[in-house]
């Protein structure tokens, strides 16, 4: 699922790259910016967490007459009188506006480095509703945003995340240079998938999908498990034996009719009693009309 990110044939929507202070995602964000230039798309980056040097550093520099940065690191409050850019311009008509400068004609990807810093002074609601806005609003193909997990409360997570339409949470893997990736996936008809994957980031920014992480924990509990024997240590026995099951099967139950009982209930014997009624004098009874005495 990383490789048909990274490849495009699978973009598209908003796409969240979840990190920690464990594990940067930067990394994976310049290879989604790189493999975004690679496929001739426009890109425009807002910078708040990092300069524009920083993050050029190590990006091809023949592709970079299509990557567009905007500058928030400098004066991200816009305290100066002119800011490149500031965060109180985090609106869907502003960024419609600034991504509507440059003279491509296509859609272009919006890469926001990073969400938290917006976080942090715009509240969770009114980013999201922009987002929303960018999503259907057709100004930009794709939406790609680092978000600092570590740094925010749960729900201002989980409401950032329930709009993307990826969710790449990042963790350290088992050797230096390696991480690993739980890929969320929602689609529109609201099928969610997921998929966990090994990758390397090099030095060019290209990433190599690995394979998916073995959890040998899992596997062991699993197997610990399927051993365990619940009635092993019970004070009775839940188990039958043969001559115990044998005398099961020929016990009559009490409710179970056999064939000599029904005959004795359905044809009377002898000395077997009867209820007759003769009506005396008294009794106003009309064969013709039966129920003349109700009355009715």
């Amino acid at each position: 699922m990383l490789s048909e990110l990274l490849q495009g044939t699978d973009t598209g929507g908003f796409l969240v790259i979840q990190d920690s202070c464990r594990y940067s995602g930067r990394h994976l964000l310049k290879s989604l910016i790189n493999s975004a230039l690679n496929r001739d798309e426009a890109v425009h980056v807002i910078c708040f967490d990092v300069s524009e040097e920083e993050l050029k550093d190590g990006l091809s520099t023949s592709l970079t007459q299509r990557l567009h940065l905007h500058n928030a690191y400098m004066d991200p409050l816009g305290w100066s009188d002119h800011p490149t850019f500031a965060v109180h311009q985090f609106n869907a008509v502003d960024l419609a506006h600034l991504v509507k400068q440059t003279s491509h004609t296509k859609p272009a990807t919006l890469v926001i480095d990073s969400l938290s810093w917006i976080l942090r002074h715009v509240s969770p609601p009114a980013v999201c509703k922009t987002i929303q806005q960018l999503k259907k609003g057709g100004a930009v193909r794709a939406i790609i945003g680092l978000l600092h997990a570590d740094m925010h409360q749960r729900g201002t997570v989980g409401s950032v995340c329930h709009l993307a339409t990826f969710v790449i949470t990042v963790a350290p893997g088992t050797k230096a240079d390696e991480a690993v990736a739980k890929i969320t996936k929602r689609s529109k008809s609201g099928k969610v998938l997921q998929n966990d994957e090994i990758f390397s980031v090099k030095e060019d920014f290209t990433v190599t999908v690995l394979s998916t992480p073995y959890n040998p924990e899992h596997k062991q509990s699993d197997t610990i498990e399927q051993q365990v024997d619940p009635t092993a240590n019970l004070t009775f026995n839940l188990r039958l034996s043969d001559a115990e099951r044998e005398a099961k099967e020929k016990l009559a139950l009490p409710f179970v009719f056999s064939k000599e009982k029904k005959t004795a209930l359905i044809h009377s014997g002898p000395g077997s009693g009867r209820i007759l009624y003769e009506p005396d004098a008294s009794d106003d009874y009309d064969q013709e009309d039966p129920d003349d005495d109700l009355d009715i």
